[in-house]
């Protein structure tokens, strides 16, 4: 009697994620977050930090961020100094603050790149009228994180995404904030993301005297 492809005892069964680091990516620090930005400027590549500072700032699901338009970035002859996307996952629309490095990256980068406001600011190396896919923004983020000494294994898009929301809640404790930010529907979502424990909850009480 064979083994079913399905049974978990079956010898030379080998699970999804072997030899795969999942749960959780770690946001970036800001010193590795400044190394990134040394490391694009000197290679001179100003789509890749127009993208890493937009993602840093955005807060934005890879879906959701290789998809905008110039449109939601741009008012007139400037970068807005904020936006908002409607997310794919949710379908509810959330804002977003576009700070100075991510403004002038992002005005350097669309200059070069020309083209409308109806066009997407991160074009596809094969469809030049479609986005850059999340695989090659996946393979990008890998490629940054490398080349900073950091384990690609350990660190991804979602890094991107948790860099700041991370941030904000270590200097404010501030959950429903950074449940606005990231678009949560639900504190408990953005508790898991941060990965807020009792430890943090303690160290908050006995930052607060009476």
């Amino acid at each position: 009697m064979g083994h079913s492809h399905y049974e978990l005892t079956a010898p030379d069964r080998r699970a999804w994620n072997v030899g795969k680091k999942v749960g959780t990516k770690r946001p970036l620090k800001p010193r590795q977050i400044w190394a990134i930005r040394f490391f694009l400027d000197r290679e001179r590549r100003l789509r890749d930090r127009a993208l890493f500072d937009l993602a840093i700032d955005s807060k934005l699901r890879g879906c959701d961020l290789v998809k905008i338009k110039i449109s939601t970035l741009v008012l007139g002859a400037e970068i807005r100094t904020r936006a908002m996307v409607v997310q794919q996952k949710t379908g509810r629309p959330v804002q977003f603050e576009l700070m100075s490095d991510a403004r002038s990256s992002l005005l350097a980068w669309l200059e070069a790149r020309g083209g409308t406001v109806d066009d997407y600011a991160f074009p596809s190396r094969v469809d030049p009228k479609g986005h850059m896919s999340t695989r090659q923004y996946a393979r990008l983020v890998d490629e940054w994180v490398v080349a900073i000494g950091l384990r690609p294994q350990e660190y991804g898009t979602h890094s991107l995404r948790r860099t700041k929301a991370s941030l904000i809640y270590k200097a404010t404790g501030n959950l429903r904030a950074v449940q606005i930010l990231l678009g949560h529907t639900k504190i408990e979502s953005t508790v898991r993301y941060l990965g807020v424990d009792v430890e943090d909850a303690l160290e908050l009480a006995e930052a607060t005297e009476v």
